[in-house]
């Protein structure tokens, strides 16, 4: 059997790409990247997962908004903008990735999708008929005292992505890699939520968007010792979607800065030939009897490990349109500055992240982020 040691910054999870998401634009759930056992959070690692290994992981994030007061909305409203209010978003998804070979691993994501507390000026819906469908009361506990719906929440089913990431260049002995990035979101999501009224939310609002998107993006990765650094970029290709609306294409960026505070650390090298020789098939070969008689004391000092990381994250979301006419309070730019840590302990991991954002420049009257937890765990499955 061969000897046995902590994986180093990269993590054994590294490929687990929760960046599979939307991206963190004002309304929607956002991005992340590693759910390893070493490294970035939220920024996209290069590295992938060994041939033959399966890591699954579960991630939630809550993202909690700076809501429109209703003299907000209805100022809006009085200048002819349809503007509305989010309190928060909740997201839990589901991850599985593969790696084909060492240097082309492929994942799936899904993702459950809550926005609470939606709130928008009520004229069209009082135009709309609904004091013949509800009573007095009812309609009185709906809407606030400035005739402002409280819609209520949404919450399904979101699309489910699927996305490669190929390593094409993988040097040991600088501690650099970099990878291309490449896939594609399906329309699985609900498109058919509705709010306290009865009434069909707008498509910016449905936990799925109806549309087939495009991802194409890279990442870069640079090892010294306990340090890490990681680089990544990742664009999303919206196309039209349910109730004729394109939501924006959208690009997110990150750089991340990791250091291993406790645990051992290894070469990519040493890693990726302890992932082949642990598989069953490979442990009799003679350069995998030889790594199992090799003595790796020093690094299995501990039983777990502990980096410190230190990010910065963001997104630029472009307009949505609806049957073609941008939307004038949609889209803009969050960059969220974002310490947390991350521990891992054989073929498990977790993390805890906390974004705060240090630009949040948004076009027209929308609800801007406040700040952002993120947080999950991750197992390898063989």
């Amino acid at each position: 059997m061969c000897a046995y040691f902590k994986r180093p910054a990269a993590g054994i999870f590294s490929s687990m790409m929760l960046f599979l998401v939307t991206p963190a634009e004002a309304h929607h759930p956002g991005g992340g990247g590693n759910t390893g056992s070493g490294g970035a959070i939220n920024t996209i690692s290069a590295d992938t997962l060994a041939e033959g290994m399966v890591a699954a992981s579960i991630r939630y994030e809550f993202i909690r908004l700076g809501q429109l007061s209703d003299t907000d909305l209805l100022a809006a409203a009085n200048r002819g903008t349809h503007a509305h209010s989010i309190r928060s978003i909740d997201s839990v998804s589901l991850s599985v990735a593969y790696g084909i070979t060492n240097d082309l691993t492929l994942a799936v994501r899904a993702a459950g999708i809550r926005r609470s507390d939606i709130r928008e000026p009520g004229e069209d819906m009082l135009s709309g008929g609904h004091m013949g469908i509800m009573s007095s009361s009812d309609m009185s506990s709906l809407m606030g005292s400035d005739s402002i719906n409280r819609r209520g929440n949404s919450a399904g089913f979101g699309d489910v992505t699927m996305l490669g990431q190929y390593r094409f260049h993988n040097n040991a002995q600088t501690g650099t890699s970099a990878a291309v990035l490449f896939g594609f979101k399906a329309p699985t999501g609900s498109t058919s939520q509705r709010d306290a009224f009865g009434e069909l939310f707008q498509a910016e609002f449905q936990p799925g968007s109806g549309s087939w998107d495009g991802l194409i993006g890279a990442a870069f990765t640079k090892r010294a010792g306990r340090w890490a650094f990681d680089v990544s970029g990742l664009y999303y290709l919206i196309t039209n979607g349910t109730q004729n609306t394109n939501l924006g294409d959208r690009f997110l960026f990150g750089a991340a800065v990791s250091y291993r505070l406790v645990g051992a650390t290894g070469s990519s090298k040493e890693v990726e030939l302890h992932e082949y020789c642990m598989q069953p098939r490979n442990q009799l070969q003679e350069h995998c009897l030889y790594h199992a008689n090799h003595d790796h004391s020093d690094m299995k000092k501990t039983p777990y490990t502990l980096d410190l990381v230190l990010e910065l994250n963001g997104e630029w979301h472009d307009k949505q349109r609806i049957a073609g006419i941008p939307d004038p309070n949609s889209g803009g730019t969050t960059v969220y500055l974002s310490p947390g840590v991350r521990v891992g302990y054989d073929r498990f991991s977790g993390f805890v992240s906390v974004g705060v954002p240090v630009i949040n420049q948004h076009n027209g009257v929308q609800s801007k982020p406040d700040f952002r937890v993120l947080t999950g765990i991750g197992a390898r499955l063989n």
